[in-house]
């Protein structure tokens, strides 16, 4: 296991100390979430994982972050340790196959904490194919639940998981580029990467 050093999780704390401020070391492993920090091409993402499986991934420019990890905490009754574990090793390591190019889909294991409405939500969002889009009126079409799109655009918004569940791939009717959490254009970074190193043609809706 590649796991991270004394220097490195030092180093780690110091650069977000408003993970661990409310945080102490619980002697239930059940309830620890260990976090750490993982490099991409574009830019760094924090990433976390219980003894189930990858919670989070997220860029570090995300929007209210540190309300996300309080409430990820918060359902969970978990704690948060720097660190790694077998799950956050799989995860970096499928991450650089997918920027790479050579890999479309993630078999690392997940634990998704959420209401039955999210997790379908989130599914759904599993089942949109690597190189295509669809808009959010097409999605509340895939759960057959037309009435839903603002009730899975919020859901959507929720998604703790950037790439692995892939929200990006999701647009407005009018191919517009809408709301992402992390900016706009690591959306179209996303997308134009996958459709450079996609087989699908005319995978786009705009």
């Amino acid at each position: 296991m590649n796991n991270t050093s004394l220097t490195d999780i030092t180093g780690f704390a110091d650069r977000y100390p408003w993970i661990f401020e409310k945080s102490s070391i619980s002697s239930d492993k059940d309830a620890i979430i260990n976090i750490t920090e993982i490099s991409t091409p574009l830019g760094p993402m924090l990433a976390g994982a219980t003894s189930k499986g990858v919670c989070l991934l997220e860029f570090t420019n995300r929007i209210r972050l540190e309300k996300e990890f309080a409430e990820l905490q918060k359902l969970l009754n978990a704690v948060m340790v720097a660190g790694r574990n077998s799950y956050l090793d799989q995860l970096e390591n499928e991450l650089t196959e997918y920027f790479e190019g050579k890999r479309k889909t993630f078999s690392v294991p997940l634990h998704t904490p959420g209401n039955d409405f999210s997790q379908a939500v989130w599914k759904t969002l599993q089942e949109i194919p690597y190189g295509k889009t669809c808009s959010y009126k097409e999605q509340a079409e895939m759960m057959n639940n037309p009435k839903a799109i603002r009730a899975i655009a919020s859901t959507n918004g929720r998604n703790r998981l950037a790439i692995i569940v892939p929200c990006h791939r999701v647009i407005g009717s009018d191919g517009n580029m809408t709301g992402y959490a992390a900016g706009i254009d690591k959306k179209k970074w996303l997308l134009k990467f996958e459709r450079n190193n996609s087989e699908i043609e005319d995978g786009y809706l705009f």
